[in-house]
């Protein structure tokens, strides 16, 4: 695969998130032919206890920090497919990462379902399956594979389908992280399943990012959910403010990733934490 970066405009108007969501259908209905519902929930991890998204985030000997691992972007091309998901993920969670997250959409992150897989096989935090959940069947996949955490993103899923997914997650034993961009997203798609809300500080027309968007929507997240700040976070001293917003968990991932040690990077960065 090149380097090259996706037009953030396509055909008609389409945005990067339509031509994911639309590629992501297919995705869904080739993986249901392959691998049956009952055939998932007989995987050995199936049955596997979750481990809590808020007990490990607010734990004061971690840092608060979802270190992600990231091959690619549409927006920025390859980000480094040199490293490999369990030697990264291990180092992450040694320098104090609170959860893992583990891109696993193929065609657009270079990410697979067996880096999940591994990355879950390697640690004792949670591990987040990110990804462009809009399928029951993602949600059944993702406790197969061993994740503790599913994403579900405003941007794409009706509140119907918020409630839907995230209720069959919950059921599972699985944690919610609800992921906004702006008010709107946010005050549509609140329900009594989810864990935290996230806020993507990255703007989905033009791919730009600013940390003030999640200064924005602090005061508007209910106290009950968890706040995670998405993105635009390269500077330990954007953690110590947003924490005094109010937020309690930072998901970071292309400024370890862009580095030729991730980990290394990380443990950098949180020891100017303290």
């Amino acid at each position: 695969m090149t380097n090259k970066k996706l037009p953030l405009q396509g055909v008609g108007g389409l945005t990067i998130l339509d031509k994911i969501v639309f590629n992501k259908k297919a995705e869904i209905a080739l993986a249901k032919k392959e691998i049956s519902i009952r055939e998932l929930e007989a995987s050995p991890l199936f049955k596997r206890q979750t481990y809590s998204f808020k007990d490990f985030l607010l734990d004061p000997e971690r840092t608060g920090i979802i270190a992600e691992f990231k091959r690619r972007s549409p927006s920025k091309g390859i980000i480094n497919d040199k490293v490999g998901v369990e030697a990264v993920t291990t180092a992450y969670a040694a320098a104090g990462a609170s959860a893992l997250s583990v891109l696993t959409d193929k065609d657009f992150f270079m990410g697979t379902k067996t880096d999940l897989y591994k990355a879950r096989q390697a640690n004792t935090i949670p591990v987040l399956r990110k990804d462009f959940m809009i399928d029951e069947y993602q949600v059944i996949e993702a406790k197969s594979l061993g994740a503790d955490i599913i994403l579900l993103i405003a941007a794409i899923l009706r509140p119907s389908e918020i409630e839907k997914l995230a209720s069959l997650a919950k059921s599972l034993g699985l944690n919610v992280l609800l992921e906004v961009h702006n008010l709107e997203e946010l005050q549509r798609s609140i329900n009594p399943n989810l864990d935290a809300i996230g806020v993507n500080n990255r703007n989905l027309a033009d791919f730009s990012v600013s940390v003030e968007t999640s200064y924005q929507l602090a005061e508007h997240i209910p106290a009950e959910f968890l706040k995670i700040s998405e993105s635009a976070i390269s500077d330990p001293q954007t953690i110590k403010g947003l924490k005094k917003a109010g937020f309690n968990g930072f998901l970071i991932g292309e400024n370890f990733m862009k580095q030729e040690d991730p980990g290394l990077a990380m443990r950098e960065f949180v020891a100017q934490l303290k």
